[in-house]
């Protein structure tokens, strides 16, 4: 019963976050041999050291993200090619500084995952990489792993391509700046007039990918997720839901075919990969869930105790705009099974979809770090040459277990600061 750390008094600013975190055991600090590792880091490259490389720097590019983003993973091209589309998915190649068994891949692994909590970041990867020589920041040479697919109208992708390659992001957009170059901002339009034409494009092939998903069924839960705004104290000083406009569907859509295509690709050839996988809901719950709907005349369709997510999806779009819309939405998100990790491939319920896993976001999620080195591995002949398909095939069960396990625990966090400051700030309110 010895006490170890004092956080604070329960009036200082952060202490209420703080708890939290160490409530769930997230670790916050580096160790001297992951700081030691990063120092011998360089903080920019040399193009002429990477002559094996798709140099690609040429190509008109940009990020998309929110306002207060710094870990920048996900690059975009996009262009004609006859009829069809080529877009290009370019992330940042993590894996080419964090490598194996080393002191960042060991500490990366514990964490699993960076946790955006209401007032920090608490990182997967140490800033001076993930804001730094990992972020594909503007006007800066990165280093990439690419996923080139090309789109035919009806949004199948008929050809892709991954490589390895060398960026060079031409501007750092953001997503409220892209929506308003597509609702017809003067302004903005004449700001970045050279990519205006890009941005309408995305959107076409954006609306393209959305409307082929939503054909085979897959659910959108759109609940509007809370931006809660603190003082330089740390108290909540406004709340209000973070609409998600085109620009952010954009970005959606453009990820999610991308880890499509990488997932499919990998499962076919036959590499131990990791997956993200969504199980069939129980039928336990579906069963209730019938129950709970027929109190407001709603039949949902299943058979022989299964669903299909198109039944779950016209639900969805039944209710839209009724009153029991929030009710019913979050009771139906209830029903299903959480998306996890795994070294199998298995159906993704949500999407509606065989094959998914993440591949998007090396900076600050493990799995998709681990599956660039399995793609490098590949890329570069290391599989066969160095017998590294049995070592995956040892490591992968582990590391799924591992990366779901920490998922879990930084939503929890999140969700839990979330809550605190919601209250916080409806305690100013008491009696009105």
């Amino acid at each position: 019963g010895k006490i170890i750390e004092v956080l604070g008094h329960k009036d200082d600013p952060r202490v209420d976050i703080l708890s939290i975190v160490k409530a769930y055991g997230i670790p916050t600090q580096f160790e001297d041999d992951v700081k030691q590792q990063v120092d011998t880091i360089p903080s920019e490259i040399k193009a002429s050291d990477y002559k094996d490389r798709m140099d690609i720097r040429d190509w008109p590019m940009v990020t998309i993200d929110g306002e207060d983003a710094k870990d920048l993973d996900d690059a975009i091209t996009l262009s004609r090619k006859g009829k069809n589309y080529l877009l290009g998915v370019h992330i940042a190649d993590v894996s080419e500084y964090v490598t194996e068994y080393s002191p960042l891949d060991k500490e990366a692994l514990k964490r699993g995952t960076s946790v955006y909590l209401v007032d920090r970041v608490i990182p997967m990867l140490p800033h001076q990489l993930s804001n730094g020589i990992c972020s594909l920041n503007q006007g800066c040479d990165r280093l990439a792993l690419s996923c080139i697919m090309e789109v035919d109208p009806s949004g199948k992708v008929v050809d892709h391509q991954i490589a390895e390659t060398l960026i060079n992001v031409d501007h750092r957009m953001t997503y409220t700046s892209v929506a308003k170059i597509l609702d017809g901002d003067m302004e903005e339009r004449n700001k970045y007039e050279d990519f205006v034409e890009m941005f309408e494009l995305m959107k076409e092939l954006s609306d393209i990918l959305r409307h082929r998903r939503h054909e085979r069924g897959s659910i959108d839960f759109d609940f509007p997720e809370s931006k809660i705004i603190l003082d330089e104290k740390g108290r909540p000083v406004d709340v209000y839901p973070q609409v998600r406009n085109a620009a952010t569907k954009i970005i959606e859509d453009f990820m999610l075919c991308a880890n499509e295509t990488i997932a499919e690709e990998f499962y076919w050839r036959e590499i131990p990969f990791l997956y993200r996988i969504h199980e069939i809901p129980d039928h336990e719950k579906i069963d209730k869930l019938q129950v709970f709907l027929q109190n407001f005349g709603i039949y949902l369709k299943s058979s022989h105790d299964e669903i299909h997510p198109k039944e779950v999806q016209k639900l969805l779009t039944k209710i839209e705009g009724t009153p029991e819309e929030p009710l019913i939405s979050r009771l139906t998100l209830r029903s299903m099974k959480q998306a996890k990790y795994s070294a199998y491939s298995s159906m993704h319920f949500g999407l509606s979809t065989r094959y998914y896993c993440h591949f998007t976001s090396p900076i600050r999620r493990y799995p998709d770090l681990q599956i660039h080195r399995i793609i490098k591995d590949k890329l570069r002949g290391r599989l066969e040459r160095e017998g590294k398909t049995e070592y995956y095939k040892e490591i992968l069960e582990d590391v799924a277990r591992q990366s779901s396990v920490c998922e879990r625990r930084a939503d929890e966090a999140e969700r839990e600061s979330d809550k605190l400051k919601k209250a916080e700030y409806m305690s100013y309110y008491i009696g009105e």
